[in-house]
């Protein structure tokens, strides 16, 4: 179906319900950013199909609120003369609300698709506009869905100390000190990563996120009540670290927190937890404590194993990268003459069939992005038959990757060449490198935050007047998601310190519409620095193309950054290749001359 048939049907249905507008977030019941099939509500009424976004969907009219990456795509996949396009940021719905909606207007909202942070936004909107926002507890566009998928059943198994490094007993004491220090009798999980890390579980509900979809209630005694499918656990769990946890089914869940809650003080995370656990907590006279989830926190910095884990699996990743490439480098040039272009799925299809020749590879930690020329410059974009751009010498090609280990999630972009570029090209990807090499080498006092550091990896692009709309960088999961909270580096005001262990991505980049993307992408370590101070230690092994750069305009540090960086590459990876990428290697990685 498309809009021109869903947005009637639905319109139809919300009025049945005395509502004269729903909203329609990108969430699923954990407030994630990847979705099953079953849960692709935003997708099936709009026909957007990134990652982050919110619709809101009137009688006469319908807007779509997306973030900078995606504001070139969302406009080539929606039906523009159904739906108008707002910036997530710069005029989101709540203000759009307050100012372009009529009095006396009911708007639906499915409390358990909505984090409380979104809910009391729309809430306090729609009662500035002179409206009423309406929980609802059946889903609108469920309604209509004829077709829907049915919710992933994933297979759940447990993950092994040996790649864990910590007991789940440990990990469940630990966080119910903090939870007792936060003053919360009771806390509610609903983040899949979370409660996987907490229990030392993995799943298969979504691919390339290799959690399972559930909830659970921990109390302050590290009692816990684990809310997923039976269906999804084997018969046998002699494997699993469940003593002491009860497991419940998920539609119990608000059920047993009314029941938990009543004059007792939950901790209910008001960005990660749907909004529907705040209100049962409300009704049933207990008390919200609105705090992120001290899991979160605990997860994010990586205990030893888990490192060396990360560091084993960047020198596959690392043999599958430069495989890549000089397959890649091998290949296009010869395709092009023949008349038959290699493509972005073909190139898609085989970094999946190096990584997959690698020890512990599970499967790919995201769609890759494969983008050629144009195409690139959605930073967000996932080829598909309608759009498989040829990869040719004309123009620069980009590709975002990553591979999910056992021992590790990895992350890396690489934009390349297969001719000479023009001056444009040239200067803005070296300001990207040079911003990349900024970041990269950033040495910086303990408790600093990620939006401190950000503008050191724009400021070579803003010297000539440039920039781009997206996050600097990420926290990584282990073995589990690859954007992982709280740490991140953007413009937005990030109050979570960097800290020794704390996984990242440095990824700067420049995208001009219809013409041409660039990014260079490594995962690094928050390590120890002088007394006082943290670091950088790079995890990502693989060459960075130096052929776009202008090499002369670098500073003698950049070169030696550059240098060393390339021989760390060279000394991982030099004898674990074939032939042919062994001396692609030795080019790509030989030092630049003074």
């Amino acid at each position: 179906m498309t809009s021109n048939t869903v947005l009637p049907a639905l319109r139809r249905h919300i009025a049945t319900l005395g509502l004269d507008g729903v909203v329609i977030p990108r969430f699923d019941a954990h407030q994630g950013e990847n979705v099953a099939p079953h849960d692709e509500r935003l997708r099936y009424v709009t026909g957007f199909s990134g990652s982050a976004g919110i619709a809101l969907v009137l009688a006469d009219r319908a807007v779509i609120f997306v973030d900078g990456r995606y504001q070139v795509q969302v406009r080539k996949e929606i039906d523009l003369e159904q739906i108008t396009v707002s910036h997530f940021y710069d005029f989101p719905i709540e203000r759009w609300i307050e100012t372009q909606l009529g009095s006396g207007m009911r708007i639906g909202l499915n409390t358990m698709l909505a984090p409380a942070s979104l809910h009391d936004k729309l809430d306090k909107a729609m009662s500035a506009a002179g409206g009423e926002l309406v929980a609802l507890d059946a889903d609108p566009v469920d309604a209509v869905w004829t077709d829907q998928p049915p919710p992933p059943l994933g297979r759940i198994s447990p993950f092994p100390l040996t790649f864990a490094g910590e007991t789940s007993h440990a990990k469940r004491e630990q966080i119910a000190q903090k939870l007792a220090g936060l003053g919360a009798d009771l806390m509610v999980e609903a983040q899949p990563d979370n409660i996987a890390w907490l229990l030392n579980v993995r799943g298969s509900d979504i691919a390339n996120m290799p959690m399972p979809h559930s909830f659970l209630l921990l109390d302050r005694d590290g009692g816990v009540e684990w809310f997923v499918d039976g269906r999804k656990l084997p018969n046998s769990r002699d494997d699993f670290e469940l003593d002491g946890v009860a497991v419940r089914s998920p539609e119990t869940l608000l059920e047993a927190l009314a029941r938990r809650a009543e004059g007792r003080s939950v901790l209910v995370d008001p960005q990660f937890a749907p909004a529907a656990a705040g209100l049962a907590v409300n009704a049933a006279n207990g008390r919200v404590v609105a705090a992120m989830s001290p899991i979160t926190v605990a997860k994010a910095v990586k205990n030893g194993v888990e490192l060396q884990g990360f560091r084993d699996a960047h020198v596959t990743d690392g043999i599958a990268w430069t495989e890549f490439m000089t397959w890649l480098h091998d290949t296009v040039p010869g395709r092009e003459v023949a008349g038959d272009p290699l493509t972005e799925l073909e190139a898609e299809a085989r970094i999946l069939e190096f990584r997959q020749r690698g020890d512990n590879f599970a499967e790919a930690s995201f769609r890759t992005i494969s983008a050629s020329a144009a195409n690139a410059a959605m930073c967000h974009y996932a080829s598909s038959e309608a759009t498989n751009a040829p990869i040719t010498s004309r123009g620069p090609y980009l590709i975002d990757s990553g591979g999910q280990y056992f021992t590790g999630t990895t992350d890396a972009t690489r934009t390349t060449a297969f001719a000479p570029v023009g001056e444009d090209i040239r200067n803005a990807y070296t300001a990207v490198l040079k911003g990349f090499i900024a970041l990269m080498t950033a040495q910086f006092p303990e408790g600093t935050t990620g939006h401190q550091l950000d503008a050191l990896a724009r400021r070579p692009l803003w010297d000539l007047g440039l920039d781009f709309d997206h996050g600097t960088g990420h926290g990584v999961g282990h073995y589990l998601a690859v954007h992982e909270h709280p740490q991140r580096f953007a413009k937005v005001h990030n109050p979570h310190a960097l800290a020794t262990g704390v996984i990242m991505t440095v990824e700067p980049g420049y995208y001009r519409e219809n013409e041409f993307g660039l990014r260079i992408e490594n995962q690094v370590e928050t390590v120890a620095g002088p007394p006082g101070f943290l670091r950088f230690e790079t995890l990502t092994l693989a060459p960075i193309d130096l052929g776009l750069a202008d090499c002369s305009s670098l500073t003698a540090k950049e070169k030696a950054f550059l240098n060393d960086y390339h021989r760390r590459v060279r000394e991982a990876l030099s004898g674990r290749l074939s032939a042919s990428a062994e001396a692609r290697l030795q080019a790509w990685t030989a030092p630049i001359a003074p």
